[in-house]
C-alpha cells in the first residue's frame, strides 16, 4: 500500500482527535510548525490538512488556521439493541414500499438509492469502451456465453481479489445478473424452504426479499456501533435453532455503514465453522473505502470453503451495469445448477465491458476518484446532518460505502416526520423497512452516492427544522 510523507504528522493528530486529546474547535499547529517540527514541505503538509479535512477531523478557516472539526460521540457508539430471538416468516411490512416505490428517475435529489447518481456514473469511460467492445466482438455478442460465464473475466475478478489479500480460485466464480442473482444462488445453493437463515439487523429490505420469496424464516442479529455483528448472539442462537446460512455485510453495511474489524470477522469465521453453518458474504460495498487500505473480507481468512462471497459493479460503476459475481466455495456444483436455471447467461456485453475494463487501469483509476467523491459528500452531509438536525439526535460517521445511519431523539414524532419528508420530496428510508421486529422506529437511512447540491443541502436543513419542532 502506497505511504504518503504526511502521514508522519497526520496520524499523530488523527489518533489525539479520536482519542478525544484534542477537541472541537482547538486550533491545530500552523504550517509553517508542522514543516519545521517533520521536516516537511509546505505542499506536504498541507496535502496532509487536506487529507484530515476530507475525513471530517479538521476544518479550515481563512487566515486563521486549521481546528479541530469535531470530537467523535464514543458514547453513543456503545449502545446496543435488543432483539429477542424470534424465528419469523419473511414478510414484508407495509412500509418497505416507501423504499421501492419513491425510486423514480424523476426526481431531482434523493437520499433513498443505493447506486451512484448520473453525475458520478463514469458515463463517457462505459459508453466508449461498449464501443470499442461492439466494434471487436460484433455477431458474437448475440450469441449464448459460458452460463458461469467468461473464463477470462472470472480470471480478472479473481486477480482484482488478490491485490487486497483474498484469493479466490477463478474456476469456483460464477457471473450473475447482479448481486442479488448472486445472493439467490447462494441461498439456494445451501437451503430449503422453511429453514432458518440469520441475517443481520437492521438488513437492507432487498435481501429480506430474496429469503421472502424463497420461503426462508429468518432470525435477526443484532448489529452494533463498536464491532459490528453480535457474533456472540450468533452462537447463542445456533446452540438451539437449527441455522442453516448466516447472511453478512462486514465492510460498510448497508445500512448502517459499519465495518466489522479483522477481529470480529475471524470470531465469526471460527463460530460459523464449528457449527458448520455457511457464511454468504455481501462484499458489495468492500472497494468504496475512504481511508489508506481496503478491510479485508472475511473470505480471506477462510481455508473451511464455508465462505460464499458475492459482489457486483453496479455500486462501483453503474446501477445499468447488471454484472455481479458469486464465490462459491465448497458449493460450486449446487449452485451451478441453481444460477443454470435462472437464465442461460449474463449478458455478452456486460462480460466484455468489464473484461475489458478490468484488464486496463481505467476502472481502478475510476474507483480512485469515485471514492474521493463519496468522502468529500459524505462529509458535507453528515456536517450537515449534525448541524440541522437536534443535538442529541446521532448519526453514524461512515469510513465507506454510501449510507449513514441516522437516529433522532425518542420523543420525536416520527410519522409526523416522514409524512412530512414525503410531501416535501425529501427522499429518506424509514428505518423499519430494514427490520421485521419495528426496532428502528426512529431511525432512518440517508444515501449520499448522487451528486450534492445547493437543493440537497436545503432539503437537510428543511428536514432537520421539522425534526427540532417534532422534538419539542
Amino acid at each position: 500500500m502506497r505511504s504518503y510523507k504526511y502521514e508522519v504528522f497526520t496520524m499523530i493528530l488523527e489518533e489525539q482527535i479520536k482519542r478525544g486529546i484534542l477537541i472541537q474547535g482547538q486550533r491545530l499547529p500552523s504550517v509553517r510548525e508542522i514543516k519545521n517540527t517533520y521536516s516537511l514541505s509546505t505542499s506536504s503538509v498541507q496535502s496532509g490538512f487536506e487529507y484530515l479535512m476530507m475525513k471530517g477531523l479538521v476544518e479550515s478557516s481563512p487566515r486563521s488556521g486549521y481546528f479541530v472539526a469535531y470530537t467523535p460521540d464514543t458514547h453513543v457508539s456503545k449502545m446496543k439493541t435488543y432483539l429477542p430471538p424470534v424465528v419469523r416468516d419473511a414478510e414484508f411490512a407495509e412500509n418497505v414500499m416507501l423504499t421501492s416505490a419513491r425510486n423514480k428517475p424523476s426526481e431531482s435529489s434523493t437520499f433513498n438509492t443505493a447506486a451512484p447518481g448520473d453525475l458520478l456514473v463514469p458515463q463517457k469511460l462505459i459508453l466508449r469502451t461498449m464501443q470499442e467492445v461492439i466494434r471487436e466482438k460484433g455477431a458474437a455478442l448475440l450469441r449464448y456465453y459460458p452460463s458461469n460465464g467468461l473464463d477470462e473475466l472470472r480470471k480478472q475478478i479473481s486477480l482484482h481479489t488478490a491485490i487486497h489479500g483474498c484469493l479466490l480460485n477463478p474456476d469456483e466464480i460464477i457471473i450473475t445478473d447482479g448481486a442479488l442473482q448472486a445472493l439467490t444462488i447462494a441461498l439456494r445453493a445451501v437451503t430449503d424452504p422453511g429453514d432458518i437463515v440469520a441475517v443481520e439487523s437492521p438488513s437492507v429490505f432487498s435481501v429480506l426479499e430474496a429469503m421472502a420469496n424463497l420461503g426462508l424464516k429468518i432470525i435477526e442479529i443484532p448489529i452494533h456501533y463498536e464491532n459490528g455483528f453480535d457474533t456472540e448472539y450468533f452462537r447463542n442462537i445456533c446452540t438451539s435453532n437449527e441455522i442453516k446460512a448466516v447472511i453478512v455485510t462486514p465492510n460498510f453495511h448497508n445500512p448502517t455503514g459499519i465495518v466489522m474489524n479483522d477481529d470480529a470477522k475471524k470470531e465469526l469465521l471460527k463460530a460459523a465453522v464449528s457449527f458448520q453453518i455457511p457464511i454468504i458474504e455481501n462484499d458489495i460495498y468492500g472497494d468504496l473505502y475512504f481511508g489508506e487500505k481496503r478491510p479485508r473480507s472475511i473470505k480471506s481468512f477462510d481455508d473451511s470453503g464455508l465462505v460464499m462471497t458475492y459482489s457486483s459493479f453496479a455500486k462501483t460503476l453503474a446501477p445499468g451495469i447488471r454484472l455481479g459475481w458469486l464465490h462459491t466455495g465448497r458449493f460450486y456444483s449446487r449452485s451451478e445448477r441453481a444460477r443454470f436455471v435462472m437464465g442461460r447467461s449474463v449478458s455478452p456485453i456486460y462480460q466484455e465491458l468489464m473484461l475489458k475494463l478490468l484488464q486496463g487501469n481505467s476502472y481502478q483509476r475510476h474507483l480512485r476518484s469515485f471514492r474521493k467523491h463519496l468522502n468529500r459528500q459524505a462529509l458535507e452531509v453528515l456536517n450537515a446532518l449534525r448541524r440541522y438536525f437536534p443535538e442529541d439526535s446521532y448519526f453514524h460517521s461512515p469510513q465507506g460505502g454510501y449510507s449513514i445511519w441516522g437516529r433522532l431523539p425518542e420523543r420525536t414524532d416520527m410519522k409526523s416526520f416522514f409524512n412530512y419528508c414525503n410531501q416535501n420530496k425529501i427522499l429518506f428510508t424509514p428505518g423499519n423497512t430494514f427490520s421485521l421486529t419495528g426496532e428502528y422506529d426512529h431511525h432512518f437511512r440517508i444515501v449520499f452516492a448522487d451528486r450534492i447540491t445547493e437543493e440537497s443541502m436545503s432539503l437537510l436543513e428543511s428536514a432537520g427544522k421539522k425534526a427540532k419542532e417534532l422534538a419539542r
